[in-house]
């Protein structure tokens, strides 16, 4: 069995491209069952975000495997399958492991160290079991991947710092407030920037914001899409004397909040403390107005000093985290390994208690007049005689499990003891099988 992963993703491909080969939410269970449906594709998990579309999958054989994955896509998006190829990378093996745990960690996000695809991911594999989709090793793997990226999270500071401009700036009015849930914001400006700060204030827990704009019915807009307030830039200074937050980003050419403004506005407040946090080029909060104990004030060369330090942190945490995955890698190949000699194992041991059986049976049989307990004592010391000998068949076996000639060695380890053991590929087919027939007489195909 091999395991495959098909990834399109913002280094393969541009966001037009992403946006043609999204899984619809109300069409993933569908695909997840029409892929397992094809052939070669023993398990399957689908993975689609705003940022990424990825299959994951165990084939019986590589080739076969990745080519039937492509023609999925294509076919589900109206594409050919070298449009497929030329948009999206393709691991297999100890690489495909890899990735499924540096995606789930959050070191291949765009922005690196990001927690939302962890939940993501953790969907994806839950709604692929609903489905059924997953067997023996997809159920392993992916449990592995996902407690793999939580402790990771917990254990390093990759998540805890910000490293996009607007979340900056949230984070810096936290430095100075504390808890923000209580406070007022103001944002002047209706642009994208402006909306990415809004959405950031939202999420650290504001409800009392309110745009301006110098257009008021773009400001409108804003507002009511996002539920909040709006005014006019003619407000500006009113609006400033109740103010705790003020994030500027507008194309004015010139000063929006000028020091003069500023003056009057801090003789109207109770010397509360104000952060203004100007993200725009050319800047729109004059420079000479000056921090003070009341009044703290940043740029975007303040904010992406800021972000600079913090992606240096977050790639020194992403590398500690990089550094843990080849243990982890180990960790499941010598348990995917264990996965052959295990039903070998089983056998042996099912065929030693059946000639012990047979031989209590024989017992019986020459010997009907003995009691319980010298019954009990026979049977138990025939039991310690046969794991007495299956101890070191058994060690040889377990070892076997590293061996570069596993299979060879493990086959004729079973032809010396005469046992037959059902490998995980053989159940993986067969479980395959049994779905697929149960579709079918239930009409879904």
């Amino acid at each position: 069995m091999h395991i495959i992963a098909i990834s399109i993703n913002h280094r393969t491909a541009d966001v037009a491209l992403r946006e043609k080969v999204a899984f619809k939410a109300d069409a993933i269970r569908e695909s997840h069952l029409d892929l397992f449906e094809t052939k070669s594709i023993l398990e399957n998990v689908i993975l689609s975000t705003c940022n990424r579309t990825e299959v994951y999958a165990v084939a019986d054989q590589i080739h076969t495997g990745r080519y039937y994955i492509q023609r999925f896509l294509a076919r589900k998006f109206g594409l050919e399958v070298d449009e497929i190829k030329e948009m999206s990378e393709v691991f297999v093996g100890d690489e495909a492991v890899e990735h499924i745990f540096r995606v789930t960690a959050g070191l291949d996000s765009i922005v690196l160290g990001e927690t939302q695809i962890l939940g993501q991911m953790r969907d994806a594999f839950f709604i692929a079991q609903e489905e059924g989709t997953t067997g023996t090793i997809f159920n392993h793997l992916f449990k592995q991947a996902i407690t793999f990226a939580k402790r990771a999270h917990h254990e390093t500071d990759i998540a805890d710092n910000a490293v996009s401009v607007s979340y900056a700036a949230v984070e810096l009015a936290k430095k100075v407030f504390g808890n923000l849930k209580s406070k007022h914001a103001v944002i002047v400006g209706a642009g994208e920037m402006s909306e990415l700060s809004l959405l950031n204030l939202l999420g650290a827990g504001i409800d009392n914001i309110t745009v301006v704009n110098r257009t008021k019915e773009r400001a409108q807009q804003l507002a009511e899409k996002h539920q909040i307030q709006y005014a006019d830039l003619s407000n500006l200074n009113e609006l400033l004397v109740n103010a705790d937050i003020v994030i500027s980003s507008t194309s004015a050419q010139n000063y929006v909040i000028t020091q003069e403004m500023m003056n009057n506005v801090l003789d109207q407040r109770r010397h509360e403390p104000m952060v203004l946090i100007d993200i725009a080029v050319p800047r729109d909060i004059d420079p000479a107005i000056e921090s003070d104990m009341n009044v703290f004030s940043y740029d975007i060369d303040d904010l992406k000093g800021l972000v600079d330090a913090n992606l240096r942190e977050r790639q020194a945490a992403a590398d500690q985290i990089a550094e843990q995955i080849p243990a982890e890698i180990n960790e499941h190949n010598d348990w995917v390994n264990m996965l052959g000699v295990v039903p070998v194992i089983r056998a042996l041991r099912e065929k030693a208690m059946h000639i012990q059986q047979d031989t209590m049976d024989s017992i019986d049989r020459k010997l009907p007049d003995l009691s319980e307990r010298e019954r009990k004592v026979i049977s138990k010391h025939t039991k310690s005689i046969i794991n007495q000998m299956l101890k070191d068949p058994i060690k040889q076996a377990k070892e076997l499990s590293n061996d570069k000639n596993s299979s060879e060695k493990l086959e004729l380890f079973q032809n010396i003891f005469d046992i037959e053991a059902e490998s995980e590929y053989k159940k993986s087919l067969a479980k395959k099988e049994r779905k697929l027939s149960a579709r079918h007489i239930l009409g879904f195909e």
